[in-house]
């Protein structure tokens, strides 16, 4: 599997409640989340965000409430992969659960900028920015977690055996 897009570049503890706003939370239609996708922090991003697209963040991201409407907005939104420095466990669960692949890569997350050209082998775990010429060397997910994210999720891989 592999993913190449423009980057979205936030910083650390980036929390549920800035992915996408408690008061948005009373829909479980993915569009609708994906439509409110980081408003109060980048009024701007669902409007430039493209399908493919990749998101950068800091430190601790996803902190905050489990809620799995955060990882599904994104995705939705048109986001095929979040790097970051690290992740908010239950975050990282819920992005593997509803498969959005998100690799912890400090050195990537630092040194990505905003709106770099970034493609992923997520085999290797091989991040390079197009835009610089560098890469970096992120842990790919085993077999099985790979499985789930090209299934769509974790129920779509266990429908599918």
């Amino acid at each position: 599997m592999k993913a190449q897009g423009t980057v979205f570049k936030y910083g650390d503890n980036i929390d549920t409640d800035v992915i996408i706003p408690a008061r948005y939370l009373n829909t479980q239609d993915a569009r609708e989340l994906a439509g409110h996708c980081m408003e109060d922090i980048d009024k701007t991003f669902v409007t430039r965000v493209q399908a493919g697209d990749i998101m950068v963040g800091g430190e601790n991201f996803g902190c905050g409430s489990s809620r799995e409407h955060a990882p599904l907005a994104i995705k939705t939104a048109g986001i095929d992969c979040v790097i970051a420095k690290s992740f908010a466990r239950i975050f990282y669960r819920n992005a593997i659960n509803i498969g959005l692949p998100i690799l912890e890569c400090p050195a990537a997350s630092e040194a990505i900028a905003q709106g770099d050209t970034v493609s992923i082998d997520f085999d290797t775990g091989v991040i390079t920015d197009v835009t610089t010429g560098q890469t970096f060397q992120a842990e790919p997910f085993p077999p099985f977690i790979q499985k789930i994210i090209a299934a769509g999720g974790l129920m779509n891989s266990l429908r599918q055996g």
